[in-house]
Protein backbone atom coordinates (compact mmCIF):
# COMPACT_ATOMS: atom_id res chain seq x y z
CA UNK A 1 0.00 0.00 0.00
CA UNK A 2 0.79 3.66 -0.53
CA UNK A 3 2.76 5.48 2.31
CA UNK A 4 0.26 7.52 5.02
CA UNK A 5 -0.10 10.98 5.40
CA UNK A 6 -0.10 11.76 9.30
CA UNK A 7 -0.70 14.67 10.45
CA UNK A 8 0.83 15.83 13.42
CA UNK A 9 -0.79 17.51 16.65
CA UNK A 10 2.65 18.25 18.97
CA UNK A 11 0.80 18.48 22.02
CA UNK A 12 3.72 20.80 24.10
CA UNK A 13 4.02 21.74 27.55
CA UNK A 14 3.11 25.06 28.42
CA UNK A 15 5.96 26.63 31.08
CA UNK A 16 5.81 29.40 33.46
CA UNK A 17 6.90 32.55 32.51
CA UNK A 18 9.33 33.39 34.82
CA UNK A 19 11.08 30.43 34.85
CA UNK A 20 14.85 30.80 34.97
CA UNK A 21 16.04 27.54 33.17
CA UNK A 22 13.42 27.16 30.93
CA UNK A 23 13.74 24.06 29.35
CA UNK A 24 13.64 22.92 25.64
CA UNK A 25 11.48 19.75 23.97
CA UNK A 26 12.41 17.93 20.91
CA UNK A 27 9.55 15.86 19.09
CA UNK A 28 9.97 12.90 17.16
CA UNK A 29 7.73 10.35 15.36
CA UNK A 30 7.88 6.40 15.48
CA UNK A 31 5.78 4.30 13.27
CA UNK A 32 5.13 0.58 14.61
CA UNK A 33 4.41 -1.80 11.71
CA UNK A 34 1.70 -4.70 12.00
CA UNK A 35 2.13 -7.87 12.61
CA UNK A 36 5.27 -7.42 11.76
CA UNK A 37 6.51 -5.54 13.89
CA UNK A 38 9.06 -3.60 11.85
CA UNK A 39 9.79 -0.12 14.21
CA UNK A 40 10.78 3.23 12.53
CA UNK A 41 11.73 6.53 14.06
CA UNK A 42 11.00 9.30 11.82
CA UNK A 43 14.73 11.12 10.98
CA UNK A 44 13.62 14.55 11.08
CA UNK A 45 12.56 15.97 14.32
CA UNK A 46 8.33 17.39 14.55
CA UNK A 47 7.08 20.74 14.04
CA UNK A 48 4.22 21.79 17.04
CA UNK A 49 2.03 20.97 13.76
CA UNK A 50 2.10 20.22 10.31
CA UNK A 51 1.95 16.55 8.63
CA UNK A 52 4.76 14.29 7.37
CA UNK A 53 4.65 11.45 5.19
CA UNK A 54 4.96 7.80 6.72
CA UNK A 55 8.23 5.75 6.93
CA UNK A 56 6.84 2.90 5.73
CA UNK A 57 4.21 1.71 3.52
CA UNK A 58 0.68 1.08 5.76
CA UNK A 59 0.45 -2.64 4.91
CA UNK A 60 -3.09 -4.63 5.83
CA UNK A 61 -2.46 -5.08 9.32
CA UNK A 62 -1.91 -1.74 9.97
CA UNK A 63 0.42 0.55 11.56
CA UNK A 64 0.78 2.39 15.07
CA UNK A 65 1.79 6.36 15.48
CA UNK A 66 3.21 7.55 18.55
CA UNK A 67 4.40 11.21 19.08
CA UNK A 68 7.38 11.56 21.91
CA UNK A 69 8.87 14.59 23.24
CA UNK A 70 11.95 15.13 25.17
CA UNK A 71 12.27 17.74 28.15
CA UNK A 72 15.62 19.03 27.87
CA UNK A 73 15.60 19.99 32.00
CA UNK A 74 15.42 17.72 33.85
CA UNK A 75 16.09 14.91 30.60
CA UNK A 76 12.39 13.44 30.48
CA UNK A 77 10.59 11.58 27.51
CA UNK A 78 6.86 12.17 27.14
CA UNK A 79 4.35 10.07 25.24
CA UNK A 80 1.97 12.78 23.94
CA UNK A 81 -0.55 11.07 21.09
CA UNK A 82 -0.98 7.73 19.76
CA UNK A 83 -2.90 7.32 16.39
CA UNK A 84 -3.27 3.48 14.57
CA UNK A 85 -4.27 3.19 11.08
CA UNK A 86 -6.07 0.56 9.48
CA UNK A 87 -8.99 -1.19 7.52
CA UNK A 88 -11.03 -1.78 10.25
CA UNK A 89 -9.55 0.54 13.24
CA UNK A 90 -12.14 2.67 15.33
CA UNK A 91 -11.19 6.05 16.35
CA UNK A 92 -10.77 7.01 20.01
CA UNK A 93 -9.83 10.18 22.72
CA UNK A 94 -8.95 10.13 26.54
CA UNK A 95 -8.92 13.33 28.08
CA UNK A 96 -8.61 13.49 31.70
CA UNK A 97 -10.46 16.67 33.46
CA UNK A 98 -8.94 18.25 36.83
CA UNK A 99 -10.21 21.21 39.48
CA UNK A 100 -6.77 22.40 38.28
CA UNK A 101 -7.01 24.51 35.68
CA UNK A 102 -3.55 24.93 34.92
CA UNK A 103 -3.26 21.75 33.47
CA UNK A 104 -6.36 21.23 30.99
CA UNK A 105 -6.92 18.17 28.98
CA UNK A 106 -5.94 17.08 26.11
CA UNK A 107 -7.32 18.19 23.17
CA UNK A 108 -10.09 15.93 21.33
CA UNK A 109 -10.05 15.04 17.84
CA UNK A 110 -12.94 17.44 17.23
CA UNK A 111 -9.99 20.16 19.07
CA UNK A 112 -7.12 19.32 16.93
CA UNK A 113 -8.97 19.43 13.60
CA UNK A 114 -10.25 23.09 14.80
CA UNK A 115 -6.87 23.92 15.26
CA UNK A 116 -6.69 23.86 19.72
CA UNK A 117 -3.80 22.03 19.92
CA UNK A 118 -2.43 23.41 23.25
CA UNK A 119 -1.85 21.04 25.98
CA UNK A 120 -0.07 22.85 29.01
CA UNK A 121 1.61 19.93 30.69
CA UNK A 122 0.37 16.54 32.36
CA UNK A 123 -3.21 16.61 33.83
CA UNK A 124 -2.98 16.88 37.59
CA UNK A 125 -4.78 17.04 40.81
CA UNK A 126 -3.63 16.53 44.39
CA UNK A 127 -3.98 13.06 46.38
CA UNK A 128 -7.40 13.76 47.99
CA UNK A 129 -9.09 15.46 45.01
CA UNK A 130 -11.67 14.19 42.40
CA UNK A 131 -10.82 13.57 38.69
CA UNK A 132 -12.65 12.94 35.07
CA UNK A 133 -12.37 10.68 32.33
CA UNK A 134 -14.00 11.03 29.37
CA UNK A 135 -12.89 8.41 26.86
CA UNK A 136 -14.92 9.02 23.23
CA UNK A 137 -15.01 6.01 20.89
CA UNK A 138 -16.62 6.44 16.87
CA UNK A 139 -16.51 4.06 14.07
CA UNK A 140 -17.35 0.99 15.42
CA UNK A 141 -18.78 -1.56 13.37
CA UNK A 142 -21.80 -3.65 13.83
CA UNK A 143 -22.73 -5.40 10.89
CA UNK A 144 -23.24 -9.39 11.18
CA UNK A 145 -20.59 -9.69 8.11
CA UNK A 146 -17.90 -7.07 10.01
CA UNK A 147 -15.13 -8.39 11.80
CA UNK A 148 -15.06 -9.34 15.65
CA UNK A 149 -12.05 -6.52 15.70
CA UNK A 150 -14.36 -3.59 14.40
CA UNK A 151 -17.38 -3.76 17.34
CA UNK A 152 -15.31 -3.00 20.52
CA UNK A 153 -12.23 -1.43 21.94
CA UNK A 154 -11.01 -2.19 25.65
CA UNK A 155 -10.48 0.27 28.09
CA UNK A 156 -7.48 -0.41 30.11
CA UNK A 157 -6.74 1.39 33.61
CA UNK A 158 -3.03 1.39 35.07
CA UNK A 159 -1.63 2.92 38.45
CA UNK A 160 1.69 3.10 39.57
CA UNK A 161 3.11 4.82 42.59
CA UNK A 162 6.48 7.42 42.65
CA UNK A 163 7.43 6.30 45.77
CA UNK A 164 8.49 8.29 48.55
CA UNK A 165 9.49 12.05 47.40
CA UNK A 166 9.42 10.69 43.93
CA UNK A 167 8.36 12.83 40.83
CA UNK A 168 8.07 10.00 38.12
CA UNK A 169 11.32 10.99 36.55
CA UNK A 170 12.93 7.91 34.39
CA UNK A 171 10.18 6.38 36.13
CA UNK A 172 9.22 2.75 33.53
CA UNK A 173 5.36 2.16 33.03
CA UNK A 174 5.62 -1.32 32.01
CA UNK A 175 5.67 -1.98 35.50
CA UNK A 176 2.39 -0.30 36.35
CA UNK A 177 -0.43 -2.39 38.00
CA UNK A 178 -3.28 -3.43 35.70
CA UNK A 179 -6.81 -2.06 37.84
CA UNK A 180 -9.23 -2.68 35.64
CA UNK A 181 -10.03 -3.31 31.98
CA UNK A 182 -13.98 -3.19 30.46
CA UNK A 183 -15.05 -3.79 26.84
CA UNK A 184 -16.71 -0.76 25.03
CA UNK A 185 -18.80 -1.46 22.07
CA UNK A 186 -21.31 1.37 21.33
CA UNK A 187 -19.92 4.65 19.57
CA UNK A 188 -20.25 7.93 21.93
CA UNK A 189 -18.40 9.66 25.09
CA UNK A 190 -18.65 8.57 28.22
CA UNK A 191 -17.41 10.11 31.38
CA UNK A 192 -15.62 8.28 34.43
CA UNK A 193 -15.49 10.03 37.78
CA UNK A 194 -13.29 8.42 40.58
CA UNK A 195 -13.69 10.14 43.89
CA UNK A 196 -10.23 9.83 44.80
CA UNK A 197 -6.99 7.98 43.20
CA UNK A 198 -6.47 4.54 43.37
CA UNK A 199 -2.41 5.32 44.05
CA UNK A 200 -1.13 2.40 46.74
CA UNK A 201 0.67 4.09 50.11
CA UNK A 202 -1.00 3.87 53.56
CA UNK A 203 -1.17 7.87 54.24
CA UNK A 204 -3.83 8.46 51.28
CA UNK A 205 -3.00 12.19 51.82
CA UNK A 206 0.75 11.71 51.10
CA UNK A 207 1.09 9.29 47.78
CA UNK A 208 2.34 10.04 45.10
CA UNK A 209 1.85 8.50 41.28
CA UNK A 210 0.09 8.53 38.21
CA UNK A 211 -2.54 6.77 36.64
CA UNK A 212 -2.87 5.97 33.12
CA UNK A 213 -6.16 5.14 31.06
CA UNK A 214 -5.82 3.47 27.38
CA UNK A 215 -8.02 2.35 24.37
CA UNK A 216 -6.95 -0.95 22.79
CA UNK A 217 -8.66 -2.34 19.53
CA UNK A 218 -9.13 -6.03 19.78
CA UNK A 219 -6.96 -8.35 17.76
CA UNK A 220 -8.28 -8.68 14.88
CA UNK A 221 -6.63 -12.82 13.73
CA UNK A 222 -7.96 -13.48 10.08
CA UNK A 223 -5.52 -15.72 8.02
CA UNK A 224 -3.69 -15.18 5.81
CA UNK A 225 -4.06 -11.29 5.45
CA UNK A 226 -4.40 -10.28 9.04
CA UNK A 227 -2.55 -10.93 11.89
CA UNK A 228 -2.89 -8.11 13.98
CA UNK A 229 -2.37 -8.14 17.80
CA UNK A 230 -4.84 -5.92 19.85
CA UNK A 231 -3.27 -2.53 19.43
CA UNK A 232 -3.37 0.73 21.49
CA UNK A 233 -5.33 3.96 20.29
CA UNK A 234 -5.38 6.26 22.53
CA UNK A 235 -4.03 6.94 25.81
CA UNK A 236 -3.64 9.40 28.64
CA UNK A 237 -2.26 9.99 32.37
CA UNK A 238 -2.89 12.11 35.16
CA UNK A 239 -0.19 12.74 38.35
CA UNK A 240 -1.51 12.50 41.75
CA UNK A 241 0.43 14.81 44.32
CA UNK A 242 0.58 15.22 47.90
CA UNK A 243 -1.38 17.64 50.44
CA UNK A 244 0.99 19.86 51.74
CA UNK A 245 1.84 19.79 55.56
CA UNK A 246 4.08 22.80 57.93
CA UNK A 247 5.15 23.73 60.78
CA UNK A 248 5.90 27.37 62.71
CA UNK A 249 8.89 27.10 65.16
CA UNK A 250 10.33 30.18 67.38
CA UNK A 251 6.94 30.90 69.16
CA UNK A 252 5.36 27.96 71.23
CA UNK A 253 1.67 28.49 72.08
CA UNK A 254 0.62 30.34 74.73
CA UNK A 255 4.27 32.57 75.12
CA UNK A 256 4.11 36.20 76.93
CA UNK A 257 5.98 38.20 74.36
CA UNK A 258 7.23 41.26 75.65
CA UNK A 259 9.59 43.30 73.43
CA UNK A 260 10.58 42.33 69.70
CA UNK A 261 9.27 39.43 68.18
CA UNK A 262 11.39 36.30 68.04
CA UNK A 263 12.79 34.64 64.73
CA UNK A 264 10.26 32.13 63.58
CA UNK A 265 11.12 29.39 61.31
CA UNK A 266 8.23 27.96 58.68
CA UNK A 267 8.89 24.65 57.29
CA UNK A 268 7.12 23.91 54.31
CA UNK A 269 6.59 20.34 53.12
CA UNK A 270 4.95 18.98 49.80
CA UNK A 271 3.71 22.36 48.58
CA UNK A 272 1.66 21.90 45.74
CA UNK A 273 2.91 22.45 42.14
CA UNK A 274 0.64 25.13 41.73
CA UNK A 275 0.54 27.31 44.87
CA UNK A 276 0.56 30.42 47.04
CA UNK A 277 1.80 29.79 50.88
CA UNK A 278 1.91 32.41 53.72
CA UNK A 279 1.63 33.40 56.89
CA UNK A 280 -0.42 36.24 58.66
CA UNK A 281 -1.31 37.30 62.14
CA UNK A 282 -4.81 38.68 63.36
CA UNK A 283 -6.10 39.74 66.60
CA UNK A 284 -8.12 36.53 68.74
CA UNK A 285 -7.95 33.38 69.02
CA UNK A 286 -7.71 30.97 65.92
CA UNK A 287 -10.55 31.70 63.27
CA UNK A 288 -11.21 30.24 59.91
CA UNK A 289 -11.37 32.85 57.08
CA UNK A 290 -10.03 35.23 58.47
CA UNK A 291 -7.72 38.08 56.44
CA UNK A 292 -4.67 38.92 58.81
CA UNK A 293 -1.22 40.68 58.27
CA UNK A 294 1.06 38.76 55.42
CA UNK A 295 4.28 38.08 57.54
CA UNK A 296 7.17 39.60 56.01
CA UNK A 297 9.31 37.25 54.61
CA UNK A 298 6.66 34.56 54.38
CA UNK A 299 5.24 34.88 50.93
CA UNK A 300 6.05 31.86 48.77
CA UNK A 301 4.65 30.97 45.37
CA UNK A 302 5.47 28.08 43.75
CA UNK A 303 4.56 27.60 39.75
CA UNK A 304 6.36 23.87 38.59
CA UNK A 305 5.14 20.63 37.17
CA UNK A 306 6.27 18.75 40.79
CA UNK A 307 5.80 19.92 44.41
CA UNK A 308 8.43 21.72 46.87
CA UNK A 309 9.84 21.54 50.19
CA UNK A 310 10.88 24.92 51.69
CA UNK A 311 12.44 26.74 54.49
CA UNK A 312 11.38 30.15 55.30
CA UNK A 313 12.84 32.63 58.03
CA UNK A 314 11.03 35.69 58.90
CA UNK A 315 12.90 38.32 61.00
CA UNK A 316 12.00 42.05 61.58
CA UNK A 317 8.19 41.66 61.14
CA UNK A 318 7.01 43.56 64.24
CA UNK A 319 5.41 46.12 61.57
CA UNK A 320 2.52 43.40 60.84
CA UNK A 321 1.55 44.22 64.53
CA UNK A 322 1.21 47.84 64.35
CA UNK A 323 -1.88 49.61 63.02
CA UNK A 324 -3.30 52.71 63.01
CA UNK A 325 -7.07 53.85 63.46
CA UNK A 326 -9.15 56.01 61.52
CA UNK A 327 -7.65 59.43 63.17
CA UNK A 328 -4.29 58.14 62.36
CA UNK A 329 -3.15 57.46 65.82
CA UNK A 330 -1.65 53.72 66.71
CA UNK A 331 -3.52 51.32 68.07
CA UNK A 332 -1.92 49.06 71.38
CA UNK A 333 -1.54 45.51 69.85
CA UNK A 334 -1.44 44.28 73.47
CA UNK A 335 -3.53 41.16 74.03
CA UNK A 336 -3.86 37.66 72.64
CA UNK A 337 -2.93 36.95 68.68
CA UNK A 338 -2.66 33.90 66.51
CA UNK A 339 -0.12 33.56 63.70
CA UNK A 340 -1.48 30.83 61.00
CA UNK A 341 0.58 29.07 58.22
CA UNK A 342 -2.06 29.00 54.87
CA UNK A 343 -1.57 27.49 51.36
CA UNK A 344 -3.78 28.83 48.86
CA UNK A 345 -4.25 25.83 45.88
CA UNK A 346 -6.97 25.22 42.60
CA UNK A 347 -8.60 23.54 45.64
CA UNK A 348 -9.06 26.24 48.10
CA UNK A 349 -7.36 27.66 51.42
CA UNK A 350 -5.69 25.30 53.81
CA UNK A 351 -4.21 26.11 57.15
CA UNK A 352 -1.22 24.07 57.62
CA UNK A 353 -0.15 25.14 61.05
CA UNK A 354 -1.13 28.01 63.76
CA UNK A 355 -0.24 29.06 67.23
CA UNK A 356 -1.74 31.69 69.68
CA UNK A 357 0.62 33.93 71.98
CA UNK A 358 0.14 36.99 73.89
CA UNK A 359 2.02 40.26 73.36
CA UNK A 360 2.80 43.03 76.17
CA UNK A 361 4.44 45.93 75.26
CA UNK A 362 3.19 48.10 77.68
CA UNK A 363 6.42 49.68 80.05
CA UNK A 364 5.43 49.66 83.68
CA UNK A 365 7.34 51.61 85.77
CA UNK A 366 7.29 50.90 89.67
CA UNK A 367 8.56 54.06 92.24
CA UNK A 368 7.72 56.49 95.27
CA UNK A 369 7.92 60.14 95.31
CA UNK A 370 8.69 61.96 98.60
CA UNK A 371 9.34 65.53 99.74
CA UNK A 372 11.67 67.11 102.33
CA UNK A 373 9.57 69.49 104.49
Amino acid sequence: MKPFVCLIPAALFALPLFAVDTPTYTNYLRQFQTPSGVVWDCSDTVDPSGSKLSALAINPGGARFDLWTIKSTPLTEYLLNTCYVGTYVPLASVSIRTEDLSSPPTPTPEQIAAGNLQAPWVARTRADRPFYVDVTVSGLLSGAADPDASKSVKLMRHVQSYGVGGTGVDIDRTLATLLTQASIATNGMQTLTYVLNSVPGADRAKVRGEERFSVFTIADIRPPTYNVPETQIASQFIQFWPVADGTITGITPGQLIRMAMPQVTFTLNDLYPNSRTYAQVYRGSPQTGVTGTVVNGSNLVISDTVPSNRVLIANNYDVAFNSVDASGNLVDSDGLWTMELLTVTPFGTDRLAYVSFTLDRTLKLNGTFTTIE
